[in-house]
């Protein structure tokens, strides 16, 4: 059985300040929306899946047509499973309504690191819970390769409802990448996703979310992760086409002696969409650390960077950097660094910048041959490569892959 020793910590520690989400970004009217969906067919093998379907959840960089480079696979259409599969042992990934069934200890865990009342969109997820995936390294298990998961909007006007839950067991290292996206260009929608983190002692996570949602949808995400002694949760988001109204504020805290978190984030807010997005890092134990490191840039859009890192025990380290870049007027970024200590000994700092291209680093890329333009693009394509540390090779490449192919769509 497992759970036991770490229920204890879950319940005095991980529902303090750290998963209480603030008030932010647009008031979304629930009524607007519909909470049920005609299933789709489960696949046995998601290569079957439809091509245009398939293209999507590409852009979202879930791959299908070959799955032999992926530990496991998860996706789910709307608010019901239609794969899951593993191909490592020592790894579980099934629907989490299975690991419900299947586990009676999934109660130690079950919005212990989310609380329910925590804001109306979590409630709204516990009241009409569908499924979620359920993804769990066994003690001193490593994926060989990432696993990954899809959530896919396919109803028009659908309130998508999502609860995952991701466990490390002691010594293991899990690797995902997960992709959300939508089958249409412009029908609206809304995405409720809440996701738990348990790093066990001495565990790895490297976490990867791509979105690529449309200019219609409104996206609400509430994740929380807890790491113990010599955990480490490592935790990146992109975020390049253009959406509705996004707000997320996902917080670690960290429990165990020299437990580390790190938080990337990549932004591109265009015209219309609406970014309101953070990462918050409670540093609650001996030698705890954390980054938190965002790189915003508007082509029209407005932006609101947030960072929090509170220090609670001795030897702490945590530093903050937010970096913006406005490329087009009518665009705003608002970056907003926050530090709290709360005793001696700790070692806390952060940066933040918001500006545009400078003219002489334009001026330097034409005097060796580029035009204004390629110029730009070179100097908007350094800004967002983001040099992550600790990313396995094949995550990495995903990541710069993801970037890559929408950096036209920036310029």
């Amino acid at each position: 059985m497992t759970g036991t020793k770490s229920s204890k910590i879950l319940k005095d520690k991980a529902r303090a300040s750290a998963n209480k989400p603030a008030a932010l970004g647009e008031d979304i009217d629930l009524k607007s929306y519909v909470s049920s969906a005609e299933e789709q067919p489960y696949q046995s093998d998601p290569a079957e899946l439809p091509a245009k379907t398939k293209a999507q959840m590409l852009d979202a960089g879930v791959m299908l047509d070959d799955i032999s480079q992926r530990s496991g696979t998860y996706i789910q259409m709307d608010n019901a499973p239609v794969h899951s599969s593993i191909k490592q042992e020592g790894i579980e990934v099934m629907a989490v309504s299975q690991a419900l069934a299947k586990y009676d200890w999934m109660a130690d865990y079950w919005w212990q690191a989310v609380a329910v009342d925590a804001d109306k969109y979590t409630a709204n997820v516990e009241l009409n819970q569908h499924d979620g995936y359920f993804i769990r390294a066994l003690p001193g298990y490593k994926t060989l390769f990432p696993v990954q998961a899809c959530l896919y909007l396919a109803k028009a006007e659908l309130a998508q409802h999502v609860h995952n839950i991701i466990i490390a067991e002691e010594g293991s290292e899990l690797h995902i990448i997960t992709g959300c996206t939508t089958a249409s260009k412009r029908e609206s929608g809304l995405h409720l996703g809440v996701s738990e983190f348990y790093i066990k002692k001495g565990a790895r996570v490297t976490f990867t979310m791509i979105h690529s949602w449309n200019p219609e949808v409104a996206v609400r995400p509430r994740t929380a992760a807890v790491v113990e002694e010599d955990g480490l949760f490592l935790s990146n988001y992109l975020l390049m086409k253009p959406v509705r109204s996004l707000q997320m504020y996902p917080a670690a805290e960290c429990v165990g002696e020299n437990a580390i978190v790190r938080y990337n984030s990549i932004l591109v807010a265009a015209a219309g969409s609406s970014l309101d997005v953070g990462s918050r890092a409670i540093l609650n134990a001996r030698g705890a650390r954390t980054e938190i490191v965002s790189r915003a840039i508007t082509t029209g859009g407005n932006i609101t960077a947030r960072g929090y890192i509170e220090g609670n025990a001795p030897e702490v380290k945590g530093h903050l950097e937010c970096r913006g870049l406005i490329l087009e007027d009518g665009g705003k970024i608002h970056a907003i660094p926050e530090l709290k200590g709360n005793l001696a000994g700790i070692d806390l700092s952060h940066e933040a910048a918001v500006g545009k291209i400078a003219e002489e680093e334009v001026e330097y890329l034409m005097a060796r041959g580029l035009s204004r333009e390629e110029a730009t693009a070179t100097i908007v394509r350094g800004f967002l490569r983001v040099d992550i540390e600790g990313l396995p090779p094949l995550l990495s490449t995903e990541l710069r892959r993801a970037v890559e192919a929408s950096e036209k769509e920036v310029m």
